[in-house]
């Protein structure tokens, strides 16, 4: 693709939320299954140690970046992206024109009571939304997994989107997302959580300061610890080997 990137060995689309909507659109269209993917600081290291990892992210139809450091580290390194498309941002867009459209959603991730609740609050919020099924997130073994994954073909969803933590997200669509056959796969992490207000969002303006990692360390400072400040410091490596490349490349 002619706005595709390569940042720190994955391939990411360079494309606002308008261009990322419009391709979503194009996909849904033409009824073969396509898979998202965003990434963000986190995605990215555990990518870098993972090659399985960034080979799905890698051969996803679109990938969106979630998260203002990587946006100012395509900056500094020569490559800028035109803005940060958030997975949760992207999850209500997509819900809100599914409502207009008629296109079939189905909701997977999660625990019951949290899935069930979007599923309702969704119905409520769009009256013209089409719910093709949900389900929680939790199952035991290949055996079931593959159940859930016919259940969901069975659905003939437009759209999916799999609220369950990286990467397993990413490797359960890698694995059956040519079976299930859905348009769109989207991968949405913590989005329900979010969506029923069990998470807070960060305000507007710790968003676009990047600083929506640290209001979500705060609600969550046991949990977040290790990812953020000991696990994710690895960016920090990644960003100057990336930029040594960059600068032996420009000499020749």
């Amino acid at each position: 693709m002619d706005d595709r990137i390569t940042l720190m060995g994955c391939q990411v689309d360079n494309l606002t939320m308008e261009e990322t909507l419009g391709k979503v659109e194009g996909f849904i269209a033409t009824g073969l299954p396509h898979q998202h993917v965003v990434v963000n600081v986190d995605k990215l290291v555990k990518a870098s140690r993972d090659p399985e990892l960034r080979r799905i992210i890698n051969d996803c139809a679109l990938v969106n970046v979630d998260g203002m450091p990587v946006v100012w580290a395509s900056r500094l390194l020569g490559k800028p992206l035109k803005e940060r498309v958030a997975g949760v941002d992207l999850f209500e867009a997509l819900m809100r024109r599914a409502g207009e459209k008629g296109w079939r959603v189905f909701l997977l991730g999660a625990r019951e009571e949290v899935v069930s609740k979007v599923a309702e609050t969704y119905q409520r919020k769009y009256p013209r939304l089409v719910l093709a099924g949900y389900r929680n997130g939790y199952w035991k073994g290949e055996e079931e997994e593959a159940l859930v994954a016919e259940q969901i073909r069975a659905s003939r969803a437009d759209l999916l989107f799999v609220a369950i933590s990286s990467p397993k997200k990413e490797q359960f669509l890698g694995k059956y997302q040519a079976h299930m056959r859905i348009p769109f796969a989207m991968g949405v992490g913590g989005t329900f959580d979010v969506a029923i207000g069990k998470v807070k969002r960060a305000p507007v303006w710790m968003q676009k300061s990047g600083l929506e990692w640290f209001y979500r360390f705060l609600q969550e400072p046991r949990r977040m610890f290790r990812r953020y400040f000991i696990e994710d410091m690895a960016f920090i490596g990644l960003f100057i080997k990336e930029a040594f490349k960059g600068k032996q490349a420009r000499q020749g």
